[in-house]
């Protein structure tokens, strides 16, 4: 049995330990919660925004493929794991599916594009699935009794988290109707995972289910990141703003390499 009351009993003192710290790693991603309250700003401010907010997604998506490519991967190898590799481009594909079939659901009922509170709900999505693996990881390491995991998380998934609240608040950057309570949910969708993964992670992990979540994220992710660029590329235009989104683009990239290297 992968879960009992008499192991949950058992393990009381290190679960609500690794409780507390799966609290604090996944709702550190309200830190970014005020950049919600800006309301209006002016154009060229929330294109540079937006823009380091897609360059951030731009290299979460390297940096989720780097973590299953791990398990997808033989070790020391070049050779894929072949039922792995299909599962995992299975999700990619069905996510991306279900997203592109709701989206023009949407624009024969009347809407011509996604709007910012649909944008922010799949990135939510997409940072809760990959989140959720990084419950799952952090849940068994710190079951198998792995030390020095209480600074990794103070410092690095905080810090990590902060920026993957970044693109969640970004659609609403410059709008001036962005609702805080419907923000917030988006915050906890992205969050809670963590934690989720985490009380999982620590009775019971499985390979299958990083290459699952992660595929389901990169597909989400990538999605996303289409009607977001299209978006930024039309305002820049609009207003001669391309240098401030390439510098951008390559700013949010940057900050995401140097936050994953702490």
């Amino acid at each position: 049995m992968m879960f009992s009351v008499h192991t949950l009993i058992q393990n009381t003192g290190a679960g609500s330990t690794a409780l507390i710290l799966s609290l604090i790693m996944g709702f550190s991603i309200y830190l970014s919660f005020p950049l919600t309250r800006r309301g209006m700003m002016k154009q060229s401010h929330s294109v540079i925004l937006i823009s380091i907010a897609v360059g951030i997604l731009i290299f979460l998506v390297g940096d989720i493929f780097s973590d299953v490519s791990s398990v997808i991967y033989l070790p020391g190898q070049y050779v894929a794991n072949v039922p792995y590799s299909f599962l995992f481009a299975l999700n990619v594909i069905l996510i991306f599916g279900v997203l592109y079939i709701t989206e023009n659901r949407g624009r024969a009922a009347g809407r011509d594009k996604i709007s910012p509170g649909r944008v922010g709900t799949v990135v939510a999505t997409g940072m809760g699935l990959q989140n959720l693996t990084e419950g799952l990881v952090f849940g068994s390491a710190f079951s198998a009794g792995i030390t020095g995991l209480f600074l990794v998380i103070l410092i690095g998934f905080i810090l990590q988290n902060f920026t993957e609240g970044f693109p969640i608040a970004s659609p609403f950057l410059g709008t001036g109707g962005s609702k805080s309570g419907f923000i917030a949910l988006l915050y906890f969708i992205g969050g809670f995972p963590t934690v989720l993964g985490t009380l999982i992670g620590m009775y019971y992990f499985s390979s299958l289910f990083v290459v699952a979540f992660d595929g389901l994220a990169i597909g989400a992710i990538v999605y996303v990141l289409i009607p977001m660029v299209r978006s930024l590329f039309k305002q820049a235009e609009e207003n001669s703003l391309l240098r401030s989104v390439y510098a951008g683009v390559v700013i949010g990239f940057i900050a995401g390499f140097l936050v994953n290297v702490i």
